[in-house]
Order: C-alpha cells, then structure tokens, then sequence
C-alpha cells in the first residue's frame, strides 16, 4: 500500500485543493474546442428558478417538475444551433441557426428561417450542469 511521506503529502494537498476548485468555477465562452464542449448539448428552460433578468437552462435529460411546456435550444459543434419554441400542438417546433462567439462570455444567435431578429446570449455562469445567462437584443 502506498503511504506518502510527510513532503509527499505537502505537495500532494495544494494539487487536490486546485483541483477540487477548478471543478466549481464558472464556464467561459471562447472559441476553443474544449470550452465549447461544456456549452454542447440541448439544453431546456428550468423557468421555476429564473431570477429577474437571469434565464436557468438544465441539460434536457434533467427530470424537470411537470409542465405544459419547456422552449430551449441546443448548441452544437460547427457553430450549429437549434431554438425550440412551444409548438401549437404542445409540442417543440424547432427553428435552424448558428452561433458564433463574441469575446468569452457571449454566443451571438442567428436564426437562419428568420423566425425572429438575431439575438445574443451572455453566459453567466455553467456549474454542475446549470447554465445561467442573459438574453441581449
């Protein structure tokens, strides 16, 4: 069985720290191919825990409390998007665009079917698979 010795161990506790603090700090958007791999996925509207101007989205295999309805959206890789909107059937109807980054924290959306003016999301924070932001006209 390994045991550190005493100066193993000194170097071992700053190493552990780092990484556990690593684990909780928020999301930022850039470019990079492993930032936007945390923003990848289809993500859904947890509206019961929106504050003010701040929009809560959970990954969409969330079990969310019942509804009548969830819009969202889903970020994908290539600088595809997917907005969903209630459909009138109930269901999603989905609407086609792309996103690209402007600086670290916001994704600039561009709906390609023109269902409505292009729009800028902020990215707030994305810790333990909730992602908070901010709509920008």
């Amino acid at each position: 069985m390994f045991k550190p010795t005493f100066s193993g161990r000194l170097l071992l506790a700053p190493l552990l720290l780092l990484a556990a603090c690593e684990r909780h700090k928020p999301a930022v958007v850039t470019s990079s191919p492993t930032s936007m791999k945390q923003l990848e996925g289809t993500w859904l509207a947890s509206h019961e825990e929106n504050r003010g101007d701040t929009l809560v989205y959970r990954p969409n295999t969330y079990k969310f409390p019942p509804t009548r309805g969830r819009t969202g959206f889903a970020i994908k890789s290539f600088g595809r998007f997917e907005q969903f909107d209630i459909a009138p059937t109930d269901g999603l109807a989905g609407h086609p665009g792309t996103w690209t980054a402007d600086g670290t924290t916001r994704l600039i959306i561009h709906l390609t079917d023109g269902h409505e003016p292009n729009y800028t999301l902020e990215i707030l924070s994305l810790n333990n698979k909730v992602l908070k932001l901010r709509r920008v006209k």
